[in-house]
C-alpha cells in the first residue's frame, strides 16, 4: 500500500507549478488524471527536446500520471469533465482566475479543490501575466541574486517549486482534515506568494539593517570564507560558520592570528584579501586532494561541480529509467524513503481517453463520438 492509493486528483493544469504538485501526490499513491487540450496539450510538453518527444520540465512533473485531452469549452467536454470531478477527491487547477470562473463547476463538498493563480483573485496585479522569471523578480529574488552590478535569475524555476510543493502539502493536510470531518476545502495559493514566503529571511534582513544584503555571487553575504575558492583543477565550496571551523582551516593553511580576520564581520570585510590568500593556499593542490585535507580537519566543504556530473554523482545510487514519449529518461526516485514506489511512464497527449472514459461509463459508440466531434 502506498499512502494516496484510491485517492483520484483530476487536475486542469499547465506548465511547472500544478504539474510539479501533482508529480508529487502521484509519487505517493495517487491516481492523477491530467486534462489537456486536444491536439495542443500542456504547452510544456515542446519547452525543450531532452526526453524523447517531450521537454526535461515535462518529463520531470509528469511521471505516473493519466492524459486525456478534453475540450472543455465544448459542452459534450464539459460533461465529461463534470462527471470527473464527481469521481474526484481532489480537483487541482491553475487556469487563469477569469477561466477558471467561466466554468461554474458544481463541486462537491467533500472535494478538496486547489487553485494556483500568479498574484491571487484581486489586486492591482490580478491580471498580470506571472511566469516563474517574473514573479522571481516581482518578489526580490532576482535582485538578490548575482554578484556586483550583475543580476541573475535563479538557475531553476524556484517559484514554481515553491508554489508546487506548498500546494502538495496543503492537499495532504486538507485530505488528513477531510478524514477527520469529512468536509473538502478550498485552497488558494498564488505564485507571487509562495515566492514571498520563501523570500522571508532575505526581506526581514532588508528590514532590520535597513540595506538588503549585497550581491555576493556564489558567496554567502554574510559570513566569510562561505563560497567557492579556487584550487588547482577546478574549485571547492567552503561553509566556514563559526570559529571552531576557522581556526581548524588556519591550522591547515598555516595562518596566525590576524586582527582583519579576527571576526565573521571583519572576514567579510576583508573577503577578497582572505580569498587571495586562501586560493594561493590551495593552488597546488586538486579539487580531490584539497577537500581529503579539509574533511581530515573537519571543515565544511564540497566539490563544485557543473550540473552534467550529476548523474554520475558517487552519492546517488536511486536512478530508474522511466519511459517517456518517444523512448526512456534516466531519472531519479523520489528523495524521502520508506514508501513503495514504482516508476510510471510520462503519458503522451491524450493516451488514456478510453480507459478514463470507460471507467466514467462511457460506452465505445459514445467515445467514437466525441473523437468525431473533436471534444477529445
Amino acid at each position: 500500500m502506498r499512502p494516496l492509493d484510491g485517492v483520484v486528483v483530476v487536475s486542469l493544469e499547465q506548465a511547472v507549478a500544478v504539474p510539479y504538485a501533482t508529480r508529487l501526490l502521484a509519487d505517493l499513491g495517487a491516481r492523477v488524471i491530467k486534462i489537456e487540450r486536444p491536439g495542443v496539450g500542456d504547452f510544456a510538453r515542446h519547452y525543450d527536446s531532452a526526453c524523447g518527444e517531450v521537454s526535461s520540465y515535462f518529463a520531470w512533473t509528469n511521471v505516473g500520471k493519466e492524459s486525456v485531452s478534453l475540450d472543455i469549452n465544448h459542452p459534450d467536454g464539459r460533461e465529461v469533465l463534470v462527471r470527473l470531478v464527481e469521481r474526484a477527491d481532489v480537483l487541482l487547477c491553475n487556469l487563469s482566475p477569469r477561466v477558471w470562473a467561466r466554468l461554474a463547476l458544481d463541486l462537491p463538498p467533500s472535494l478538496i479543490v486547489g487553485e494556483l493563480s500568479g498574484y491571487g483573485w484581486d489586486g492591482p496585479y490580478v491580471d498580470r501575466k506571472a511566469f516563474d522569471a517574473l514573479v522571481q523578480s516581482e518578489a526580490g529574488l532576482v535582485a538578490l541574486t548575482g554578484e556586483g552590478d550583475v543580476m541573475a535569475r535563479a538557475g531553476i524555476s524556484v517559484a514554481d517549486i515553491a508554489a508546487g510543493v506548498q500546494l502538495q502539502s496543503a492537499v495532504l493536510a486538507a485530505l488528513l482534515q477531510r478524514g477527520r470531518t469529512g468536509e473538502g476545502a478550498r485552497l488558494r495559493l498564488s505564485l507571487f506568494a509562495a515566492m514571498a514566503e520563501w523570500m522571508h529571511q532575505p526581506m526581514l534582513y532588508a528590514a532590520g539593517t535597513g540595506a538588503a544584503a549585497p550581491r555576493s555571487g556564489a558567496h554567502h553575504p554574510s559570513i566569510a570564507p562561505y563560497g567557492p575558492v579556487a584550487c588547482a583543477d577546478g574549485s571547492v565550496h567552503l561553509a566556514v560558520q563559526n570559529d571552531g571551523q576557522w581556526q581548524r582551516l588556519c591550522g591547515l593553511i598555516g595562518l596566525g592570528a590576524e586582527e582583519r580576520f579576527a571576526t565573521v564581520t571583519s572576514r567579510v570585510e576583508h573577503r577578497s584579501e582572505l580569498q587571495k590568500l586562501l586560493e594561493t593556499a590551495f593552488s597546488g593542490l586538486t579539487a580531490a586532494e584539497l577537500l581529503t585535507a579539509l574533511d581530515g580537519v573537519d571543515v565544511p566543504c564540497a566539490v563544485t561541480r557543473p550540473v552534467t556530473d550529476l548523474a554520475g554523482h558517487p552519492q546517488l545510487d536511486t536512478w530508474v529509467d522511466v519511459r517517456v514519449p518517444g523512448g526512456t529518461a534516466r531519472m531519479l526516485a523520489p528523495p524521502v524513503a520508506g514508501f513503495e514506489w514504482s516508476a510510471g511512464a510520462v503519458p503522451s497527449l491524450g493516451q488514456h481517453n478510453d480507459d478514463v472514459l470507460t471507467w466514467l461509463g462511457y460506452s465505445s459508440e459514445e467515445l467514437s463520438s466525441l473523437r468525431v466531434r473533436s471534444v477529445l
